[in-house]
């Protein structure tokens, strides 16, 4: 254990450890799906569930992945096997789910670029004609072209390697994330009308409460922290023993939640501004890349908005997918004990062979489906609503019932800190967590099939 934990990259202290592991958990999950989720879920009440669920869920499933990676030392295809023999099976499974969500994850990444570069080019309101985003994905080349850009930005600095390569770029990028963050809140506070959409997104209504609120805000929990794929475990891998866990995780958990909130932020009071609550209950899924720039075309200065935006969507984007992509080169370098060259060689064929049916998913393949989705949306759809919550669940049970609740917490109190939140941790792996996997795995696969409405 101690020649591995040697030989191993690590991150050179407890805040590199944090700025990274909130790069990887702050990305598109918090900026392209929590927003449109606030603005389906009656606002100000998802933020409050969402939040609680952050606090608890969140929290228990965070700091077992981290603390099992820090104790084992070993990428998350050999570090639960370590922990209990008849569970190397879940490594297997974890590490299946960042080779599934790389390749449409650039996609979308790609997308994100060609926004950019249209609004760094000074052509931000073509953005907004209608057809502009459904005639991009539907085109043959483009989608590739702005796949394989992100695909190679990811890859570079993959290669530089963890201390140098994705501290350094998480230790620059998250602080100028909150910057541009921050701009955007205020500027959308100054806009006339303002007010009502605020109290929209920062007042929770009760009676736009259900359970499918509490189904969606725990299950954005997977795409805001970055769980249950295995690159918690990785960057835990990572984290010297003497860094504080209890401490890192409540920052973790706090950058996240912020940056979630500031996103929401962003976008829902000004789209409340311009349509209407109506509006925002159609928003769905395309609300960043076709309702936004419709948003920022009639602002003024809304050219120099919706350049910061994406700008930072872009920052987010590629530090989550810099912390997927590792998660896998980490799993083949220890599994087959080759270099990172090569890890990442056989990611970068994977991620090809993946990415060009999502990237064409949309255009020329159109015609082809997947259980009736096209590519990207199954990929999507087996990783999170399928894949994740079975490997959070089996964490859960590895954890709460076969080897117990005190290997993580003697892991957590090493240094002699200590853990904050024990007793709730406790109760959560054990019995409340698993039953909203069950349910959440449940009801995501019959709202998929159009058996329940979410």
């Amino acid at each position: 254990m101690e020649n591995n934990e040697k030989k191993r990259s690590s991150f050179s202290g407890g805040i590199g450890f944090v700025l990274a592991a909130a790069g990887s958990a702050v990305g598109l999950g918090n900026l392209w799906r929590f927003p449109y989720l606030v603005a389906q879920y009656g606002g100000g009440i998802f933020i409050l569930v969402y939040i609680i669920a952050a606090l608890t869920f969140g929290f228990a499933l965070m700091t077992t992945e981290i603390a099992v990676g820090r104790k084992t030392k070993k990428s998350p295809i050999l570090a639960y096997k370590a922990i209990h023999k008849k569970f190397g099976f879940l490594g297997y499974i974890a590490a299946l789910v960042p080779i599934i969500i790389l390749p449409y994850y650039c996609v979308i990444g790609g997308w994100v670029i060609k926004y950019m570069a249209t609004y760094v080019g000074g052509a931000g309101r073509a953005a907004a004609d209608t057809g502009y985003f459904g005639s991009f994905i539907g085109s043959s080349g483009s989608p590739l072209i702005f796949f394989a850009i992100f695909l190679a930005v990811t890859v570079f600095i993959i290669l530089i390697g963890v201390e140098k390569g994705i501290e350094k770029i998480s230790k620059f990028l998250m602080p100028l994330l909150l910057v541009i963050s921050v701009i955007i809140c205020i500027y959308v506070c100054t806009l006339p009308g303002a007010g009502a959409g605020i109290k929209y997104y920062l007042l929770p209504d009760v009676s736009k409460f259900s359970f499918m609120t509490v189904c969606a805000a725990v299950g954005q929990i997977f795409f805001s922290m970055s769980l249950a794929m295995g690159i918690m475990v990785t960057y835990g891998s990572y984290t010297k023993k003497e860094t504080n866990l209890t401490k890192s995780v409540n920052q973790i958990e706090i950058f996240d939640t912020v940056v979630a909130f500031m996103a929401g932020f962003m976008v829902v009071p000004a789209l409340y501004v311009f349509s209407g609550e109506a509006g925002l209950q159609q928003s769905g899924a395309g609300l960043m890349f076709e309702t936004l720039p419709r948003v920022f075309d009639q602002m003024g200065g809304g050219m120099i908005i919706g350049t910061l935006f994406f700008v930072l969507v872009f920052f987010a984007a590629l530090t989550s997918s810099i912390s997927i992509m590792e998660a896998i080169v980490s799993s083949f370098m220890d599994k087959f004990k080759m270099t990172r060259l090569k890890a990442c060689i056989i990611t970068i064929v994977i991620c090809i062979l993946l990415g060009v049916p999502a990237s064409l998913g949309n255009g020329a393949w159109s015609n082809i489906k997947l259980l009736g989705m096209d590519f990207l949306t199954f990929f999507d759809y087996l990783s999170n609503s399928v894949i994740m919550p079975i490997v959070a669940l089996c964490t859960c049970l590895l954890i709460g019932w076969f080897v117990g609740c005190k290997v993580i917490i003697k892991e957590i109190t090493r240094n002699g800190e200590r853990m904050h939140r024990k007793k709730l941790y406790i109760v959560m792996i054990k019995f409340v967590a698993p039953i909203l996997l069950v349910i959440i795995l449940i009801t995501s696969s019959l709202s998929q099939f159009g058996i329940i409405s979410i």
